[in-house]
């Protein structure tokens, strides 16, 4: 990471130093907020850690409980979420104190006696070259523990409010009131109301407030789907067993049911998933009088001919399993799609629920905050167009329904027995359905459709590997100033600024006819699009930022051979940023990794959440601003969200939407 870029200062570089703003604003809760975020879960906190990389915003996070989560719940982080915790620079963390998922294994009834089991199959977690981070295992808790540190160290020193809970959330369409939205939150103590009450008017409201939440009620939605008809234990214990892959993820189909054991971090503690049966389990699940103790029995059923001794148990529950979904994650009516933009948002388990065997639930949630968080902060910092909200309902909810679609599927088959009549199934049936879903699982299977934010791009072939609509697949380079092997795609930090990722042709960069230089002239004139849509007293790449990958050796090229706009000034003493450009790493060329054009180059426009936007030529600079301008605010229009909202939506719907006197 960079940093000292306004002066040097002693100290922890890694925390910020306090926004101005902070002298003004009141140290309890705020009568007005930009962004009001209801629960402190995952999906909450996320958006709460983006929203607290743009400091000027007022962003306040409520939660019922009366302090941190401490134990318990999710613990799988899919690839593609330690790529995103890269980008807050808590990558390196979570992998040290994780466990990471490298191989699964496969247990089934021994053919022999089919009341033991015997393992078979065994393959690596993760396929190569999907990601550069692993699948790694930790602690729910932990992992929000981090984000709440980030808020601390970020300009903002953003603190979440407990024992608040939503009672009332009102928006007002009438009006072209800069704060429309009003939350009234009542005050908890142990969970228990103390009769006091708070409201905060806010221009955005977001419900991270789980399957129970309030906020989906008042805008009017509603999970639909299957309701639940199996039930799961789950244990997170110390034990002591001769099961032998007790340290590996493992699947066992017995005669007696289905277990999950997931190994946990530190080296000793393991969590179980346990399927309960309706029959043979029926007294504990309609008595509801499961125990630690219950549950350990079940798993020894399954594990038989092996056992396994708890010693001591961390955290245990029991869940039902069901797949449920909205149909929309804002508070536009059908009827009002077009017509107006959206003020209050739902995110993780208020708009989509599932089983947690195959580790989706956190996973899939934090990519909702992380896909709906930059839009947000780029619209009320004036950068984005408000339209850019309208994308989050649109992309998110048809990644649920996938996820819904293959949670169904993979519990189904997880569970499966032998046929009525005795034959055994294919052996191999789940593990090669768990192998060819590994890219769903590991997160980066996601493909957004065309919109004002992704292109439908007749380009791709000039780099095949970059695929319009999936995240940018980062590869490793060498950072031509310094010598230093880096992934490309860490260059991208969770700010908000789009990426242009300009992979040069054949040309020496100082040679005339290089493409590469002739974009890099057309990205330093009044014509570009950092000319158009950076605000005068921002830095060159606070809304677009350049990065060049050249096709020559780091040691046959020099800074000095670089285009002017690669080398941009920065902060108050303008100084010179030298990580932008890179050249191949010699052991594996992203050139020819990533299928990119060498001949012509190409350019990759990346969305701030790391997502491919559009692929292009390096000459069609045309194309690039034409794009751009249906996200980004050019200099010189209205730059308030509220102002451009009134110029750029049409005849707004009287509406008011409220919830009153529910739970969640």
């Amino acid at each position: 990471m960079q940093f000292y870029l306004d002066g040097y200062k002693p100290g922890d570089p890694f925390v910020a130093d306090p926004h101005p703003s902070l002298a003004e604003r009141p140290t309890g809760l705020p009568e007005e907020a930009d962004v009001v975020i209801l629960g402190c879960g995952p999906a909450g906190l996320l958006l709460a850690a983006q929203l607290a990389e743009f400091p000027e915003l007022r962003t306040v996070i409520v939660d019922r409980r009366d302090g941190p989560l401490e134990v318990g719940q999710a613990d799988g982080v899919a690839c593609r979420t330690v790529e995103i915790f890269e980008t807050f620079g808590l990558a390196d963390q979570l992998i040290h104190e994780g466990y990471q998922v490298n191989e699964v294994t496969f247990w089934r009834p021994d053919p022999e006696d089919h009341d033991s089991i015997v393992r078979t199959g065994r393959i690596d977690d993760v396929e190569d070259d999907l990601s550069e981070m692993p699948h790694m295992i930790v602690n729910q808790a932990r992992m929000l523990t981090y984000l709440r540190d980030h808020m601390r160290r970020s300009a903002t020193r953003a603190e979440p409010f407990y024992g608040l809970h939503a009672t009332d959330v009102q928006v007002d369409t009438e009006s072209n009131a800069e704060h429309p939205a009003t939350v009234t939150l009542q005050h908890l103590e142990d969970f228990e109301p103390t009769g006091e009450t708070s409201t905060i008017r806010a221009r955005y409201v977001v419900g991270c407030d789980g399957a129970r939440s309030a906020t989906r009620e008042s805008i009017g939605r509603s999970l639909e789907g299957d309701e639940a008809n199996q039930s799961w234990g789950v244990l997170d214990v110390l034990a002591v067993t001769d099961f032998p892959d007790i340290r590996l993820k493992s699947t066992i189909q017995s005669e007696q049911g289905s277990l999950l054991i997931i190994p946990r971090e530190g080296g000793y503690l393991v969590r179980l998933y346990i399927e309960l049966d309706n029959d043979r389990d029926a007294e504990m699940l309609q008595n509801r009088s499961a125990t630690p103790e219950k549950l350990t029995a079940v798993a020894n059923r399954i594990l038989h001919p092996y056992s396994i001794d708890v010693k001591h148990v961390g955290w245990w529950s029991v869940y039902e399993v069901g797949q449920r979904l909205c149909d929309r994650f804002d508070d536009v009516g059908d009827a009002e799609v077009g017509s107006r933009l959206p003020r209050v948002f739902i995110a993780g388990d208020a708009c989509h629920t599932h089983s947690a065997k195959a580790g989706q639930g956190m996973n899939v949630s934090m990519a909702d905050s992380w896909n709906l968080g930059w839009k947000l902060g780029t619209v009320l910092n004036g950068t984005s167009r408000p339209e850019v909200l309208s994308t989050y309902s649109a992309e998110r909810q048809q990644v649920a329904q996938e996820l819904i679609d293959f949670d169904r599927e993979f519990a189904a088959l997880f569970s499966e027995r032998p046929d009525d009549d005795g034959e055994e199934t294919d052996p191999t049936r789940f593990q090669n359905y768990f192998r060819d879903k590994g890219r769903f699982t590991a997160g980066v299977a996601v493909r957004y459709g065309p919109s004002v934010l992704t292109a439908a791009s007749p380009h791709q072939h000039v780099a095949e590997g970059f695929q319009l609509g999936m995240r940018f697949h980062s590869a490793p380079v060498i950072r031509l100033a310094d010598a230093k092997p880096v992934h490309l795609g860490h260059a991208a930090r969770a700010d908000g600024a789009w990426r242009l990722y300009a992979f040069a042709d054949r040309a020496h960069p100082s040679a005339p006819d290089s493409r590469l230089r002739e974009l890099a002239e057309f990205l330093a004139s009044q014509d570009s699009p950092i000319a158009r849509f950076t605000p005068p007293d921002a830095d060159p790449d606070s809304v677009i930022d350049v990065r060049a990958v050249l096709q020559q050796g780091h040691r046959d090229v020099t800074v000095e051979d670089v285009p002017p706009v690669l080398l941009p000034r920065k902060g108050p003493f303008e100084l010179i940023d030298y990580e932008k450009v890179f050249c191949p790493d010699p052991a594996t060329d992203i050139f020819d990794r990533r299928g990119l054009d060498r001949d012509h180059g190409a350019l990759v426009v990346v969305r701030p959440d790391q997502y491919v936007a559009h692929v292009l030529p390096l000459d069609a600079h045309h194309e690039l601003v034409d794009f751009l301008r249906g996200a980004l605010v050019e200099v010189g229009t209205p730059t308030t969200s509220s102002d451009r909202e009134t110029a750029g939506a049409a005849a707004t719907s009287p509406q008011r939407t409220s919830l009153a006197h529910h739970g969640g």
